[in-house]
């Protein structure tokens, strides 16, 4: 009634009150056309919560680092943004699709990665190859659900200096990169389990 809204309206009836009500309460629903493509250059901190399909976390836990910040499109076509990994381990996954030993080290990653999901997010990079032929490894080995960034122009490979496939780049909580090369099942089992209980540790 003596509301800054109420003298800016033309008339005082409860019903324009009420369709000011609606109106407002509207915009705190989910925005449908949140999860549209926005340009390269969009901040990370306009990244909206439902690219959460697309990476691993809705927003950065802490201040984005040098290493972390690029951005990609994953083979399903989905926006990644890896300024949304900031706080946290990140391991990042070079491979090929038609490389032997990527496929052997495949069935590994897909088994361990959903319980370093939301601790220390696994990320493939695909290069070297095809589209079909990279989403076919991706069915074939059942690696779905996790992001896997498509790079047939060697940007990210050559960013980070991966010279061959396969390749793990493991970066710590804080971006420093504090491993990169070959790994087995074993040895990156280890090192993700020793990375998440850091992590829960603070």
């Amino acid at each position: 009634m003596g509301s800054a809204r109420a003298t800016r309206r033309s008339t005082g009836t409860l019903a324009a009150a009420l369709l000011v009500a609606v109106l407002l309460g509207s915009g705190c629903g989910t925005d449908p056309d949140a999860g549209a493509t926005r340009p390269a250059g969009t901040s990370p901190t306009a990244t909206p919560a439902v690219e959460a399909t697309a990476t691993p976390s809705t927003g950065p836990a802490g201040p984005v680092p040098e290493t972390l910040r690029f951005t990609g499109t994953t083979l399903d076509g989905a926006r990644f943004d890896a300024a949304t990994l900031a706080g946290r381990p990140v391991v990042l996954w070079f491979w090929a699709p038609w490389c032997a030993t990527c496929a052997s080290q495949a069935w590994t990653i897909a088994e361990i990665e959903p319980g370093f999901r939301e601790t220390v997010p696994i990320v493939g990079i695909a290069g070297l190859g095809e589209h079909q032929a990279m989403t076919d490894f991706v069915t074939e080995f059942e690696l779905g659900p996790m992001p896997q960034i498509e790079d047939r122009d060697g940007t990210l490979w050559r960013r980070f200096e991966v010279v061959e496939q396969s390749t793990f780049v493991i970066i710590d909580r804080d971006g420093r990169v504090i491993h990169q090369g070959w790994l087995d099942g074993e040895d990156l089992t280890r090192q993700l389990t020793a990375l998440a209980a850091g992590s829960a540790g603070g």
